[in-house]
């Protein structure tokens, strides 16, 4: 009985792996291109860029989920699956921007005027200089974003996809044993983000500039 209640919650980890991998990639652009945008974009840019942070943030991501959902099943043909995870790397991208602004702003300034000074333009000085040291920085702070992403993704339940936390739902109604099937799910998504952060620190790790 447990094994078949496992395996079958189990099989909803492709789902979620999934949205994960779609909505991670999607959201760390979006922050990376926004945070670029509000440090060195100009005024206009930069406000627009801290509205599209405050009010992914603002709003509870269940509702920014059913909100960007219906609107874009409503005005492109695409699945749940597709709706829901480029929904959840819209709302991603709103705090990975401001992980990767924070890091951008944390390199010393000096860096930017001596490339510069050695003939680079803006845009080589940010790529080449700026964005390499800044990605290093981020990299702890960027591995919360993860942990809560891959627990957000359990949201996608609301639009019908059948990932982790919706199979229990679906065990949980047909045996009547709720403790067992939710239990099950906490713990594959407590191994999903234990794994992810002990990945992100090794890298953190592996990168860290060594010190005299």
């Amino acid at each position: 009985m447990i094994d078949t209640i496992i395996l079958y919650i189990f099989k909803g980890l492709a789902v979620t792996s999934g949205v994960v991998a779609v909505a991670l990639p999607m959201g760390f652009i979006l922050g990376l291109l926004s945070a670029a945008l509000s440090v060195y974009g100009g005024r206009r840019l930069s406000w627009g860029m801290s509205v599209y942070s405050v009010l992914m943030r603002g709003i509870p991501p269940v509702v920014l989920l059913f909100i960007l959902y219906f609107v874009l099943a409503r005005n492109i043909n695409i699945t749940p699956f597709w709706a829901g995870s480029l929904s959840l790397g819209i709302i991603s991208g709103a705090y990975q921007l401001e992980i990767m602004r924070g890091a951008i702003l944390s390199v010393d300034m000096g860096q930017m005027v001596a490339a510069r000074a050695v003939g680079m333009s803006k845009i080589q000085a940010v790529l080449y200089i700026v964005l390499p040291q800044a990605l290093k920085i981020a990299i702890p702070p960027w591995s919360n974003e993860v942990a809560i992403l891959i627990k957000n993704s359990s949201l996608v339940y609301v639009i019908g996809l059948p990932e982790i936390l919706r199979r229990a739902q679906y065990v949980s109604a047909r045996t009547h044993q709720p403790f067992i099937a939710y239990s099950i799910a906490a713990l594959i998504y407590l191994l999903m983000t234990f794994g992810a952060s002990r990945l992100l620190e090794a890298i953190d790790h592996k990168t860290k500039i060594p010190t005299i």
